[in-house]
């Protein structure tokens, strides 16, 4: 009985620890702080698939419409301190004395940004406020000046911004927008994962072949001030660095 017990328990361990799973339970906690809004106020939407310029998909973890703006909300559930700052990137997670790298979740934001604009491209300077949410597991340690907040601080964080800049018709409709191009097939969604999964691919073994992928150009060794890292040769008209460390 024990030894049954305890395979339940590193089942659930390894289940619990596994990206998807924890990114589950971020996205869940978001939701959870969302709700608190005022319905009447604001318009909520969770997990929204949408076309983006590229002629792929984005996958947005949240969307609130309200009359104060358009809030694109990023989630993170990342344990252990995050360090990192509004250029870079990537950012590090630091755990004891490992270390692993995160892409910057303001660059993956603006992503979305960008996407929701090319769909909302019918309505004229629409004020959109990027959110990125860390679970109380991350200790931040970055240095931005945009919203990077623990997820307690989400709905503090939302009703600062108090200035009307959307009419309530307009708020319904654009709410209407998303919500009707949002990707609901499951077949479609899972293309969207694997495709990311595949550009990170192509991204590696671009830089692993001394290639830039950014631009195409060599990657070269370069010393800076934390130690040697690989920089573009097309610097500074492409300014690609990757350090392994």
């Amino acid at each position: 009985m024990i030894w049954i017990v305890l395979a339940i328990m590193i089942v659930a361990t390894i289940i619990l620890n596994s990206p998807t799973i924890k990114g589950m339970i971020g996205e869940k906690s978001v939701t959870n702080q969302l709700n608190k809004l005022n319905k009447e106020k604001y318009i909520i939407l969770n997990d929204v698939t949408i076309p983006s310029s590229s002629g792929k998909t984005t996958q947005l973890d949240h969307v609130v419409i309200s009359t104060y703006g358009i809030f694109v909300i990023e989630t993170k559930n990342y344990r252990g301190w995050i360090v990192g700052d509004e250029k870079s990137e990537y950012w590090t997670q630091v755990i004891y004395k490992r270390k692993e790298r995160l892409y910057n979740p303001l660059r993956q934001n603006y992503g979305h940004v960008m996407a929701l604009k090319g769909l909302l491209s019918e309505y004229s300077e629409l004020p959109f406020i990027p959110i990125v949410c860390f679970s109380f597991r991350a200790d931040l340690k970055v240095k931005v000046s945009s919203e990077v907040i623990y997820t307690s601080k989400l709905v503090k964080t939302i009703k600062k911004y108090n200035q009307e800049a959307i009419s309530a018709s307009d708020v319904k409709q654009i709410a209407a927008t998303i919500g009707n191009a949002n990707i609901t097939n499951k077949d479609i969604k899972k293309q969207h994962v694997k495709s990311i999964k595949l550009d990170i691919s192509n991204k590696r073994n671009k830089i692993s072949n001394d290639e830039c992928p950014k631009c195409g150009g060599s990657l070269v060794l370069r010393n800076g001030k934390f130690g040697q890292f690989k920089g573009c040769s097309n610097y500074p008209k492409c300014r690609f660095v990757y350090n392994s460390k």
